[in-house]
């Protein structure tokens, strides 16, 4: 059996320059999303609480999902990157509130993003196209 591979998503853009990564991948039954960021109007939100940041990233990965045919309910794994040892709690406050039953699996570390944001978001969906 061959699996296919499908990219999702328009070409990912910040600050008018076109990045070389794909929104989100889509390989036989998994959708895989690129680490979200929190955006508003094509540029990273540096401004705002973690909270606020955190919804926006969420917001966004729903949207992605929705493209791929899928929901937050099919996430299977997170991955998350916050800026700050002490952003946990407000992140954690705001993700359980989208995930209040049976939520994915989650790996969370603090590390210095790339871009000055206080939150990335990455997602691996599973979701049978049978």
């Amino acid at each position: 059996m061959v699996v296919k591979r499908e990219i999702i998503g328009d070409q990912v853009i910040i600050g008018g320059r076109i990045l070389s990564l794909s929104k989100a991948i889509r390989a036989g039954d998994f959708v895989f999303l690129t680490g979200q960021i929190p955006m508003k109007n094509g540029q990273p939100m540096t401004t705002g609480t973690v909270e606020e940041q955190t919804k926006v990233a969420l917001e966004e990965i729903k949207q992605t999902l929705k493209l791929a045919g899928c929901g937050l309910e099919d996430i299977v794994k997170s991955m998350v990157w916050l800026r700050e040892r002490s952003d946990f709690a407000g992140f954690n406050s705001v993700y359980g509130e989208y995930f209040p039953e049976d939520p994915p699996t989650r790996s969370a570390v603090i590390s210095e993003l790339l871009v000055d944001v206080r939150v990335e978001i990455e997602v691996v969906a599973f979701k049978s196209l049978k």
